[in-house]
């Protein structure tokens, strides 16, 4: 099976295998992990923040800055379709009793505008806007990777009032290989950032929540609230740290994903939208088909994707998809939808 449906589905390589084996470990819930402490310390260091807090998810850690930055009852700013909003189960008002404002946006940055339109002073009767949060890459709007000036044009709005930015960049290397930026150049602007670990770098488990050291005290304490202490957790942390030697090789990751999306643009009845990092959506309708259908045949002929709506399917390239596996996917595409296939 030419797996496609996400870059979760890595299998760790033999260098990671054996740093998990060959791991120093310690109590990390004592901050007594070797590891562990080394791969915070890394991490804050490329993202430029004064420390960083290894958590088991991203969705984790998004919810740990939620509760961390606000108080309950507050708003919080956050595009429509992003992560925060769709994929985590209502956890900002489940988990720090926030309510969502869900702004549509342009490539799924508010504008400085629509943030201070939105924006909600605390009084008698509001409990006021407590966050802003962004996200980078955009995964349900294609993988975008959203520019530095986007990113710190919502970030200043936002701390004109004296909201908090949090930046879920679960695919935060992708966007600063897409724009030959430092990741510390999209992270500069906001107060805390979470990165994975176990997306397109490839650990097995992980991800990281990085801010000043103040912020990264207090989500400890809320990372223990949620479950999220773990002990000898430096055999799952040493994977990690060979993930961060892993960025040089997303670019690998988004040239394939554009010629998938080529290919895949000669199909008809495919609307393939344009891959900026290693997301390749594509609107199906003109198939005739909806997702599901599109996906099986697809799957019949040995191709996994993901279901992005009614008629929107997703293919995500990663380190474990070879020029040959890409070159099977058109083939499979092709065969189950192109004009041979309908011809029969």
């Amino acid at each position: 099976m030419i797996d496609l449906r996400s870059d979760t589905v890595t299998k760790p390589d033999e260098t990671m295998r054996e740093a998990a084996r060959t791991a120093d470990v310690g109590d990390d819930v004592y901050g007594e992990d070797p590891t562990v402490n080394e791969l915070e310390a890394r991490a804050a260091e490329a993202v430029g923040k004064e420390a960083a807090l290894y958590v088991p998810s991203g969705t984790m850690g998004n919810q740990i800055a939620a509760r961390v930055h606000t108080e309950r009852g507050q708003d919080v700013l956050a595009d429509r379709e992003s992560h925060v909003v769709k994929y985590e189960l209502g956890g900002l008002a489940q988990h720090a009793a926030l309510q969502v404002r869900a702004l549509e946006t342009d490539r799924g940055v508010p504008t400085p505008e629509q943030i201070t339109s939105e924006y909600a002073p605390t009084d008698l009767h509001r409990a006021g806007t407590g966050l802003l949060c962004l996200e980078n890459t955009h995964n349900t709007r294609g993988g975008l990777a959203i520019a530095p000036e986007s990113i710190a044009a919502a970030a200043e709005a936002a701390h004109e009032h004296d909201v908090p930015v949090h930046l879920d960049g679960a695919r935060l290397f992708n966007a600063a290989t897409a724009l030959e930026v430092a990741a510390s150049e999209l992270t500069d602007p906001v107060d805390s950032v979470m990165f994975c670990l176990s997306k397109g770098l490839g650990a097995p488990i992980g991800s990281m929540l990085a801010g000043s050291e103040a912020f990264v005290e207090e989500a400890r304490r809320t990372r223990k609230l949620f479950g999220g202490g773990m002990r000898q957790a430096g055999i799952i942390a040493a994977p990690g740290l060979q993930a961060l030697e892993n960025v040089a090789d997303l670019e690998t990751d988004h040239e394939r994903a554009r010629l998938l999306a080529d290919g895949l643009a000669d199909i008809e009845g495919f609307d393939v939208q344009e891959p900026e990092t290693n997301i390749v959506l594509v609107e199906v309708s003109g198939t005739g088909l909806e997702t599901e259908s599109v996906i099986e045949r697809l799957r019949e002929r040995g191709v996994a994707a993901s279901p992005f709506g009614p008629t929107t399917i997703r293919f995500c390239t990663h380190r474990d998809v070879s020029r040959e596996d890409i070159d099977g996917a058109l083939e499979a595409a092709d065969a189950a939808f192109g004009a041979a296939a309908r011809s029969r």
